[in-house]
């Protein structure tokens, strides 16, 4: 099976299945799974796999309330790509883009954002057309995002409406925690009004993001099997840059490719490592001027130049402004 229909174990499990006080060997055996996945590095599961997990999970705990005993233990010291990519940024509007763009390295689904009428829809939409996920999952699902809005304000923020296909037993229980009715419909769904998107994240740590996104960036590239080879050569750079290991023959050695076939597949793509370098550098320079505190210096470091005004040079040729006209702008 390709990377593309495979996930990421989520470190997450381990504090969820300890916060329950459940044993891991019990619950991955009625998966069907090895006893020892959660104590292995890269592992990734199929849908299916995942959705027996899951299911194991709500065996095993017996409790008919778990998605919401889950979402009032999440927290944000054990890092989960989705979470982590959230509670860096400064507010929830980012917060629901990073997901959007992070969450199908650990989960089956794909989110759409409908910003209107003053508010944001945040859908969900799962990826295998075929197999149902547990009720249970879509609950905890809707809940992580308003628990998610509260971890990042420290207020207790609450969503204009939820809607779901199959809404849980206890209903009382999980209305009195989202402070609104569930209201039954054809979509899975959560809406936050706008004022609420704007509220500041308290844990928002862009330095710190900063440092983990080309990371997150080259896993989600690495997923999929079928991604061109101008993204996956963006991927390599977005971690190659800073070690100062940008070259076209490295990043292609990074890939397992010669250069030369490196060089060719990018000319197939309409395009050239030269192309793909600078629009990269770039990107990245745009991003640390405009959400990070970082010196130009230290931005000039970390796109792989050797000197500062090398970097200053380039980005004037790129966008025909300084670096501190381009911070300036958006402070």
């Amino acid at each position: 099976m390709s990377a593309a229909g495979t996930y990421a174990l989520d470190a997450g499990w381990r504090s969820i299945l300890a916060d329950f006080g459940a044993d891991p060997a019990d619950v991955l055996r009625r998966a069907g799974l090895p006893e020892d996945l959660l104590a292995r590095s890269g592992e990734r599961l199929s849908t299916a796999a995942y959705f027996r997990l899951w299911r194991a999970a709500e065996e095993t705990l017996g409790d008919p309330l778990m998605p919401l005993h889950v979402a009032e233990r999440l927290r944000g010291d054990v890092f989960a790509p989705a979470l982590f990519a959230a509670l860096c940024s400064p507010d929830l509007r980012v917060a629901l883009e990073r997901i959007r763009h992070y969450k199908p390295l650990v989960a089956p689904m794909r989110l759409l954002l409908d910003e209107r009428d003053g508010g944001c829809a945040v859908e969900l939409e799962w990826l295998d057309p075929v197999e149902e996920p547990p009720a249970s999952l879509v609950t905890l699902e809707l809940l992580f995002f308003v628990t998610l809005a509260r971890l990042g304000t420290r207020e207790r923020v609450v969503p204009r409406a939820v809607e779901m296909d199959r809404l849980p037993e206890d209903l009382a229980a999980y209305e009195s925690f989202l402070g609104v009715p569930l209201v039954p419909a054809a979509r899975r769904r959560v809406v936050f009004d706008a004022r609420d998107l704007d509220r500041p994240f308290l844990t928002s740590n862009e330095s710190m993001w900063s440092m983990f996104e080309p990371q997150l960036r080259q896993c989600l590239a690495q997923m999929d099997a079928s991604a061109t080879t101008e993204a996956r050569v963006r991927a390599a750079l977005l971690e190659a840059l800073p070690a100062g290991r940008g070259a076209a023959d490295l990043v292609a050695k990074r890939l397992g490719l010669s250069k030369r076939t490196l060089q060719r597949r990018l000319a197939g793509e309409a395009t050239s490592f030269q192309e793909v370098l600078q629009s990269t550098r770039e990107a990245l320079a745009r991003h640390y001027l405009e959400r990070t505190d970082l010196a130009p210096s230290e931005i000039s470091f970390l796109l792989g130049f050797e000197e500062p005004n090398s970097f200053y040079r380039a980005f004037a040729t790129w966008t025909g402004r300084t670096p501190s006209e381009v911070r300036s702008a958006v402070h």
